[in-house]
């Protein structure tokens, strides 16, 4: 079986699904961009500026669709009529997170695998077929998107024997791996992204305070004291004894009658 290849409704999807930052989409779009035929089509692969313009109308498209996050229903990630083009019409949805999660490996190309437990996934991505169809799909989607299986201890895991109540590690195959090297570390995109931002904050933030400092008018204090706070300089004065309340004092000095 061929390797899948990603079109612009699958980046389009991922950046709704992973709630990517709107300012750090471009970024997002480059490094899968740099990458190039082993990941994208080549048609998307020509100029960058087209294969911007395609996603974001794809963006639009799911939002338009209701695909807006990780909480809404995965087949409104495809077209009602859409036909899969790795698994079986009945396990379509599977197809469509498997490419989510496939996507989010290559983004993330340092995360070594995610854990993916596929015995609950067919209730919650609305897959109804028969579990001996659902398994044998299972398999047909890590083959086509360049994905092994693992267990929990690390060795590899043959799906073909049936799939398992328990977590798998699911990680890009080594061959695969190889043919992305040439991408650049989307990290360190992400964080130039992120302090470009920052700064931008920052300078706009300054320019507001600066902005709202001049129009306050400040007063000078007055040197003048009232008559209240001569009244108490005079009683609270240098001549009082220290360690000897005022009031006791007064009693003393016999200006408090009992």
């Amino acid at each position: 079986m061929s390797n899948y290849i990603f079109n612009a409704r699958d980046i389009a999807a991922y950046f709704k699904w992973f709630s990517v930052p709107s300012y750090l989409e471009v970024s997002y779009m480059q490094y899968i961009f740099n990458i190039g035929t082993p990941v994208l089509a080549r048609p998307l692969t020509s100029d960058f500026e087209k294969f911007k313009l395609e996603v974001y109308k794809q963006l639009y498209y799911l939002w338009a669709n209701g695909f807006e996050d990780e909480k809404s229903d995965i087949a409104c990630m495809n077209e009602p009529d859409a036909l899969p083009l790795i698994c079986d019409a009945e396990c379509i949805n599977l197809e469509s997170y498997m490419k989510l999660v496939t996507l989010h490996l290559i983004f993330t190309k340092n995360l070594p695998y995610v854990n993916l437990n596929f015995a609950g996934l067919p209730l919650s991505l609305g897959i109804r077929c028969d579990y001996s169809l659902y398994e044998k799909n299972v398999v047909k989607a890590l083959e086509g998107l360049s994905l092994i299986s693992r267990d929990k201890f690390g060795k590899d895991f043959d799906l073909n024997l049936g799939v398992p109540d328990e977590l798998l590690q699911i990680s890009l195959s080594g061959e695969f791996k190889k043919q992305m090297l040439k991408g650049s570390d989307i990290r360190e995109t992400v964080r130039k992204e992120q302090k470009k931002k920052m700064d931008e904050l920052k300078e706009n933030s300054l320019r507001e305070f600066a902005a709202s400092d001049m129009k306050v008018t400040k007063r000078a204090p007055s040197g003048r004291r009232s008559v209240g706070q001569k009244a108490n300089r005079h009683k609270t004065s240098k001549a009082q004894p220290k360690g000897i309340p005022l009031e006791e004092r007064r009693h003393k000095d016999g200006e408090i009658n009992g």
